[in-house]
């Protein structure tokens, strides 16, 4: 068959063979006689492919002597072969023709686009005014210097300009097309920095944010500010990489490293105490499933909001177990208006105040359309930040070195000004928040934990009543029991167990179980999963530091910080276990 068209074409029948093609077909196939051939074994594009390109008009590429062509496919016309042509299309399919458009200078000119389009590297020491403030000695000097030249080196190997805006902040362009590079690398600057001998007893840091992809340079650096806003707020010592939408996590090897200074306690309680005297109601809310340091650092907010002469709401929809006996006591007082999100949806308006404790998602809150009515939201959290926040606060304190929202509300309240005190079963209920989040005072805790604690117990709180609040019943006891004796701890220290009972404190009890399995000798990290009654697998993960366990359970749509995490799941408690086996390549 012969085609009038200066362009390489040919016809199949619907099994995919060749029928005919015209004398240009050689731009594309460089041998001879195609004819009979299967389009398949000439393309690699299925035939019923290809008809589905006809019907839809997405046409698919193909590659070819280091060329690309573009496949415009159409139904060749019929000639009947009946009296009647529809009799002729039930038997047969029709012939498609097709015609291979040369799209090589186009593809390599949008490569060329993408490849040089700028990109931006924010890069800031983490830890810059504990190391270097109110120190000039030689030594801090020589350090700032091997800093400096480590970024400037990394800069160099991706052909970039780098300024420095101030001694602990760099920004670095680049081309896209350096960026397989850079992830290849592995961020290794991250590594150089941290081996350094910073003369004290913690590492230098560096925090990297990389914007790619934006509409515009303005746009690009907009990504690059928050890529660098989630690598601080998920405690530092990594690189984040935001295009549009997709976020990349890198490194995260160390612990957050405590702060020395409160200031910024007395700063978020003074600002704090203005919006709530210029706002109408208030309401205090944790997250789901509100556990002990969710509703430890709301009953603080709450006295918070009494101390500025205001009487709030606590918001509170559901809570486990272990939290039973602290609520009613609490509830019992009748000082507290604890309040459903039905009735706290009704009394909300937009000059309402929102305070959210122990969470920064959306998601996680216990009432989030109460986020959507209200205009004016305050985040007191210690999780490290992820992707899904609460972009719409007003006032935001996420301090991820901190032990829990319990602590940080406890170092807001010694800021007030006022000489009221805490309630006893206030007090204790920080106390009780402090307590869990750091596992009876063992992970995760440094010198203001223990000031914060001391504080509590000064206020009234009493060690023994707290103790109290985490008596459980004695099947729980069992079946904890039960997960351990079945627990797997395979050869690089990863123990990992499953509670197969459903239980309304599933998430309380793997977590439990999660600490218990790190002080078998030899354990790393720990990893337990269970189902609860909503039917949804949750996992708790544990860590002794070596391991992150948040970027783990991050890729299962949960998070949490480096030794600590969790997630909850759709999939079977099998298959979760399955998948972290994976993960951790045991």
């Amino acid at each position: 068959m012969a085609f009038n068209i200066p362009l390489p074409v040919c016809v199949i029948n619907n099994q995919g063979k060749v029928l005919s093609a015209n004398e240009h077909i050689g731009q594309v196939f460089l041998y001879d006689g195609i004819v009979d051939a299967d389009i398949f074994t000439l393309t690699g594009i299925k035939c019923v492919d290809l008809y589905e390109a006809a019907a839809s008009g997405e046409f698919p590429v193909l590659k070819r002597n280091e060329k690309i062509f573009n496949l415009i496919v159409c139904l060749e016309e019929i000639e009947a072969k009946s009296e009647n042509a529809d009799d002729y299309l039930e038997e047969k399919s029709p012939n498609l023709r097709i015609l291979f458009q040369d799209i090589t200078s186009y593809e390599d000119l949008k490569e060329k686009y993408r490849d040089e389009k700028p990109c931006v590297a924010k890069i800031l020491l983490d830890n810059y005014d504990q190391l270097f403030e109110a120190d000039s000695s030689v030594s801090k000097l020589g350090l700032s210097s091997e800093i400096d030249q480590i970024i400037r080196g990394w800069a160099g190997l991706v052909n970039g300009a780098v300024s420095m805006v101030k001694s602990s902040k760099y920004i670095v362009w680049f081309e896209n097309k350096q960026l397989n590079k850079i992830i290849n690398n592995k961020f290794e600057l991250l590594d150089e920095v941290r081996n350094l001998e910073t003369g004290y007893d913690f590492p230098a840091s560096l925090s990297i944010g990389i914007g790619i992809g934006g509409h515009t340079i303005a746009e690009t650096e907009e990504f690059a500010d928050v890529a660098l806003d989630l690598a601080l707020g998920r405690g530092g010592d990594q690189a984040v990489i935001k295009r549009n939408s997709k976020i990349e996590y890198f490194g995260g090897t160390l612990p957050t490293v405590e702060k020395s200074n409160k200031g910024k306690s007395r700063i978020v309680g003074h600002a704090l105490n203005q919006l709530i005297a210029q706002s109408g109601k208030i309401f205090i809310m944790g997250h789901k499933y509100s556990d002990m340091d969710s509703f430890g650092a709301a009953m603080g907010m709450y006295r918070f909001c009494v101390i500025s002469e205001r009487d709030p709401y606590i918001v509170i929809e559901d809570y486990n177990e272990s939290l039973t006996s602290i609520f009613k006591q609490a509830k019992a007082n009748e000082e507290y208006n604890f309040i459903s999100c039905e009735k706290a949806i009704g009394l909300a308006d937009k000059d309402s105040l929102v305070i959210v404790v122990d969470t920064h998602r959306p998601s996680m809150v216990q009432c989030p359309e109460l986020l959507e009515k209200c205009e004016r939201i305050v985040v007191v959290d210690h999780h490290r930040k992820v992707e899904e926040f609460i972009d719409t606060s007003v006032l935001a304190y996420m301090e991820s070195y901190a032990s829990s929202a319990s602590e940080l509300v406890t170092e807001i309240l010694q800021y007030t000004g006022s000489k009221k005190s805490l309630a006893k079963i206030e007090a204790e209920a920080l106390l009780a928040g402090l307590t869990v989040d750091t596992n009876g005072f063992a992970v995760k805790t440094g010198v203001r934990t223990f000031e914060a604690a001391a504080w509590l117990r000064r206020q009234g709180a009493d060690p023994t009543e707290v103790k109290r609040f985490f008596q459980e019943d004695f099947e729980n006891i069992k079946l904890k029991a039960k997960a351990i004796s079945e627990a797997e701890l395979f050869g690089d220290g990863i123990a990992i167990s499953s509670c197969q009972q459903v239980q309304r404190d599933a998430q309380l009890i793997c977590a439990q179980v999660a600490d218990q399995l790190l002080t078998v000798r030899g354990a790393r990290a720990s990893f337990v999963v269970g189902r609860n009654e909503d039917m949804q697998t949750v996992i708790s993960a544990r860590s002794l530091g070596d391991v992150n366990v948040q970027v783990i359970m991050e890729k299962f749509g949960g998070g949490g910080h480096l030794t600590t995490a969790a997630a909850q799941v759709e999939t079977s408690i099998d298959e979760t276990v399955k998948k972290i086996k994976e993960i951790m390549e045991v």
